[in-house]
């Protein structure tokens, strides 16, 4: 007995997916795996119960409805294969596409258009859908392909739009939310047949979704347990299930877009990364891209983003939208057929330059720890194929089958503006300042120079408590103290314990 399911993708929203029972014989017994997609030839068949149990006396159905399978045909749903038919006058319209030398800039624009700003964001949502190059060596070991990204940062600031959107587009999609998952709902779960009381098992999300993304929103409100439960899936690209005598490996080739809020609501620029990220690093460094979404305020960007979305509402952004877009139909199409037709490698020049940035990337980052606490965000080999699926996914757009040199300064440049940055906190990356608070940080800083001679140290928390019993303003006081640092004006020792004054 098989169990089959409505697919996700073609399911009307806020329904539940329509399950049957199929029953085959012979030569198409144990030729599938749950996460299949097939399409059935069957005799739809209604059987009689003969006998009532106790149990069967409080339902009313008493016909068993299944379908007789007769045969059936699988659909190719891989890193490169996808079941699809693309007429000439389509492929045609496609190559014409590729040779466009602003085919990355269109199609960034077209992700999420109705979004104001997040230039990056888009172009990274671009290199995920489109994916890298799936590989199996000579030993049988497969390098994954899909790219793995992961939104943080403030509310407000339309990550979950992202992932609706991504779930729109995609050839093959699930969505769901973090706190509403389980473990056995994300990978695979056993559940015992009520009729016959044998164990079945059940593909999650993760392997329904074998081929295409996965957005989960809400990522931090999973328990660890269930994120812990995804760590193969995301590398391996499988589920291994040993429960209740069935011991078996599901595919689950594809792509994780999740998003996330810190720990503290907002994003605080005066706090180390790994002090918000509630995220373990074996969870982090298996995401290629992190981006920390910041709300930035500041009166020319609260006036732009106020007149995009007024314009939006009163629909004056649609008609530019319709003109330089591309439609989200004919995207999905291109996605689909670049996916399935050109499997890019890397050039010479691409490969040197790749590896020169990876070392050069981790000495950086090397430096930095010496010099501060410990990166709560690694950067290791896994990096650096990060680095390589997002120059091949952005030779795919281009339907390039070579990586070159241009895509590779791409990757490092996106590589750098998404992780690299989230390495940093808030002494490196400055920090926004209200006007209202101006006047009182420019005081404070006086008072700590008066205080503080050069060269004399002072306790953390007593030049706080001296300062906040003067102008009791605690978050002003933060500001200025870590302006100083990063002025090199202070500095810290002892584990932050102790403040020196340098100069």
């Amino acid at each position: 007995m098989l169990k089959i399911q409505e697919s996700p993708e073609t399911l009307p929203s806020g329904e539940i997916p329509r399950t049957f029972q199929v029953c085959v014989d012979r030569y198409l017994v144990d030729r599938l795996s749950p996460g299949t997609r097939i399409t059935l030839t069957g005799i739809y068949t209604v059987l009689e119960r003969k006998t009532l149990r106790a149990a069967d006396m409080t339902s009313a159905a008493l016909k068993l409805p299944y379908i007789y399978g007769l045969g059936y045909a699988a659909q190719k749903t891989g890193a490169r294969k996808f079941d699809a038919v693309f007429t000439a006058e389509e492929e045609e319209k496609f190559q014409m596409m590729g040779r466009d030398p602003g085919i990355y800039d269109k199609v960034s624009r077209s992700i999420a258009s109705a979004i104001y700003g997040h230039d990056d964001i888009k172009r990274a949502v671009c290199c995920l859908l489109f994916g890298g190059s799936r590989k199996v060596l000579p030993d049988r070991m497969k390098l994954r392909g899909d790219i793995n990204i992961l939104l943080i940062g403030d509310p407000s600031t339309a990550k979950s739009q992202f992932l609706k959107f991504a779930e729109r587009v995609a050839p093959i999609s699930v969505y769901t939310s973090g706190k509403g998952s389980s473990a056995a709902g994300l990978t695979a779960s056993i559940i015992k047949d009520p009729s016959s009381g044998e164990f079945q098992l059940e593909g999650g999300a993760m392997v329904l979704a074998d081929g295409g993304v996965v957005c989960i929103d809400e990522f931090d409100k999973m328990r660890q347990q269930d994120r812990i439960a995804i760590h193969e899936a995301m590398e391996q690209q499988t589920i291994s299930v040993a429960k209740a005598g069935i011991t078996t490996i599901l595919n689950s080739r594809t792509s994780v877009l999740a998003a996330a809020n810190p720990i503290f609501g907002r994003y605080d620029d005066l706090k180390q990364v790994a002090e918000q990220i509630e995220l373990q690093t074996t969870i982090l460094s298996r995401f290629d891209c992190i981006f920390v979404v910041r709300d930035v305020r500041t009166t020319d960007q609260d006036k732009a983003i106020a007149g995009h979305i007024i314009d939006l509402h009163m629909g004056k952004n649609l008609i530019e939208a319709e003109e330089t877009d591309i439609d989200i139909n004919l995207l999905k199409k291109f996605i689909t057929y670049a996916r399935a037709k050109v499997s890019p490698r890397l050039s010479d020049k691409a490969a040197a330059a790749l590896q020169n940035f990876y070392v050069e990337t981790r000495q950086n980052v090397s430096d930095g720890r010496a010099k501060a606490n410990k990166q709560h965000i690694p950067v290791t080999v896994r990096q650096l194929e990060a680095i390589i699926r997002l120059s091949e996914s952005l030779a795919k757009v281009r339907l390039s089958p070579t990586v070159e040199l241009e895509h590779v300064e791409e990757a490092c440049r996106l590589f750098k503006v998404s992780t690299l940055s989230a390495i940093k906190n808030g002494l490196e990356l400055g920090i926004n300042v209200p006007v209202d608070m101006a006047g009182v940080v420019l005081k404070i800083e006086e008072s700590i120079k008066k205080r503080l001679p050069i060269g004399s140290k002072i306790a953390h928390t007593k030049l706080q408590e001296e300062l906040n019993a003067r102008f009791q303003n605690p978050r002003a006081i933060e500001v200025a103290i870590v302006n100083m640092i990063r002025r090199e004006e202070l500095q810290h020792f002892e584990g932050k314990r102790v403040l020196m004054r340098k100069k």
